[in-house]
């Protein structure tokens, strides 16, 4: 269940030995995830997200930038397959009482 969840925030082309490397290393799908998200970012980022050669060519990577974020942001938001069931609720906490009849004296 956890790799099929991996897969489907990741697509199919991933490494699933490198996945199953970083889960032994942070224990959670959710960073797993995000760590690699991260990385697709960081790999964007690192060259000019647009490129123009006048008459040729124009390359613009600022919307799969955009992509990127916004799947950082639903990876975040949506519920991982090994979070726990009430992760981000406040604690409830329940009290009884014991209620007897008060006794008038006079």
């Amino acid at each position: 269940m956890q790799r099929s969840w991996l897969l489907a925030q990741l697509g199919p082309d991933v490494d699933v030995a490198d996945l199953e490397r970083r889960f032994f290393r942070l224990r959670s799908v959710r960073a797993v995830a995000l760590e690699v998200l991260g990385e697709r970012r960081a790999r964007l980022l690192a060259d000019p997200l647009r490129v123009t050669i006048d008459g040729v060519v124009t390359m613009d990577l600022q919307e799969n930038l955009r992509g990127i974020e916004r799947q950082i942001q639903q990876v975040t938001a949506a519920p991982a397959p090994d979070a726990p069931d009430d992760e981000g609720e406040p604690e409830t906490v329940l009290t009884t009482a014991t209620m007897v009849p008060e006794r008038r004296y006079r």
